[in-house]
């Protein structure tokens, strides 16, 4: 049974011919040059689908986002796959998320056996040293501006401050918190629904407001497509996890951090800011890396292409190089990274291909709008964990009693002003503080 568009054929609007060749030219680049984090990379689409190539238009684009934003996982990713997916089905989108990350997961693999290697060198050590605080002012200049747009009534604003209450000192699990976040925000949603307006309230979605969209026509779900998509998915996670576990056992580090990082990838609501928070609750049980690692990941993640979430693979790296075993400790480090970005990333290519078809008639569903509202709502007070967290761990390194860094109070100040009120670029934050690190570690050193 198929879901079929109401839209009469003369009106619905044929999508634009798009070389597949250019296509694929233009997604090889933007894994190149997609900066900035995930703002930065969004507007880098925007500008080059929407304003200058005319690939789809204003309201495709931003319907497309609305849904990335749904979904557990890197948000410009995925709505790189949806637009490859548009443009061109299955093997667009496939080329499309593929490209956006390939070429960071080769830079950082080098940055982070750089790392683990000579971490301790004079130029990297100072390096790191200023990149922690411009890591932590990046982390509450997220906070501000995801709270800017998640908080817009009390109900959000209790919802995010019972979050971080509940991850910073009850030591909650995230995925417990996501759960309770969208089930408060689904009753909200449905009793303000109710009381509104009962007479409509019937629990299902109200025509679309635009029906001449001609995604919704030449993509119509169906549940024989869908369970192809699932049946696909789930063999190419099963075959390399059966590999890695005939290879080494069940317990082995690197097939559990394949279970770890796929469990995840499903859970992992609002970037890479709140998925690091997560991570590092959890790794932390495993020995895996430490809240300092976890810093200067995300600031190596910070000076390369590609989403943030790539820093998981830093920790998969970390994890295998601390954790070897018999394994030559290189060859450790790279099955670890590689075995973490394979898990994150390939649940985000299931999510847009089964879900993008079927979300076209969930768009107006008011309850499934109330649930991602709390769930956003909820990331606010986790990244206002994380940012505390790795705050008290750069500014007082050895302590909240111990003696306070002063260089990296002040460079975090400074981070803090140019990305917030001086709207400098992420990237430029990011080079400017390891550059100031260096020189630090060189004349003082």
């Amino acid at each position: 049974m198929k879901l079929v568009s109401h839209a009469s054929p003369e009106m619905v609007q044929q999508p634009p011919e798009v070389n597949f060749t250019e296509a694929f030219r233009f997604w090889a680049k933007l894994g190149f040059i997609s900066f900035g984090g995930p703002a930065g990379q969004i507007a880098i689409m925007h500008r080059e689908l929407v304003e200058r190539r005319r690939w789809l238009s204003e309201e495709r684009f931003l319907y497309a986002l609305n849904y990335c934003m749904m979904l557990p996982g890197p948000e410009a990713q995925q709505l790189a796959t949806y637009i490859g997916w548009l443009l061109h089905g299955i093997r667009g989108g496939i080329v499309a998320g593929a490209l956006f990350v390939l070429p960071s997961i080769a830079v950082l693999l080098v940055l982070s056996y750089i790392y683990a290697a000579y971490g301790n060198v004079t130029a990297v050590a100072g390096a790191l040293s200023g990149l922690k605080p411009v890591v932590v002012a990046i982390v509450f200049e997220a906070m501000l501006r995801i709270g800017k747009r998640a908080v817009k009534k009390k109900a959000h604003l209790l919802i995010a401050a019972l979050a971080f209450i509940a991850i910073y000192f009850l030591k909650v699990p995230f995925p417990v918190i996501v759960l309770a976040a969208a089930l408060t925000g689904f009753v909200l949603s449905r009793l303000k629904n109710n009381f509104n307006n009962p007479a409509q309230h019937q629990g299902l979605s109200q025509p679309l407001p635009n029906q001449t969209d001609w995604h919704s026509v030449t993509y119509r779900p169906s549940l024989g497509r869908t369970f192809s998509v699932l049946v696909v998915g789930i063999i190419l996670w099963l075959l390399p996890f059966a590999l890695v576990v005939l290879w080494s056992s069940w317990d082995s580090l690197h097939a559990t951090a394949y279970r770890f990082f796929t469990k995840a990838a499903f859970v992992t609501f609002g970037g890479a800011y709140a998925v690091l928070a997560y991570v590092t609750q959890a790794a932390g049980s495993y020995g895996w890396i430490t809240q300092t690692q976890a810093v200067d990941g995300l600031g190596l993640a910070e000076t390369t292409p590609g989403p943030l979430i790539m820093v998981l693979q830093f920790i998969g790296f970390m994890a295998g190089w601390n954790h070897a075993g018999s394994m030559n400790q290189t060859a450790s480090a790279v099955l670890g990274a590689l075995v973490a970005t394979y898990a994150t990333f390939l649940p985000s290519f299931i999510f847009i291909f089964v879900g993008a078809p079927y979300i076209e008639v969930l768009r107006n569903n008011q309850g499934l709008t109330g649930a991602l509202a709390g769930i956003t709502a909820a990331v606010v007070g986790v990244v206002l964990n994380l940012a505390l967290v790795f705050g008290l761990a750069v500014v007082w390194p050895s302590g909240i009693d111990g003696q306070i860094s002063w260089f990296a109070a002040f460079l975090s100040g400074l981070a803090f002003v140019a990305l917030y009120w001086l709207k400098v670029e992420v990237l430029w934050v990011v080079l400017i503080g390891g550059l100031i690190g260096v020189m630090r570690g060189v004349l003082f050193n």
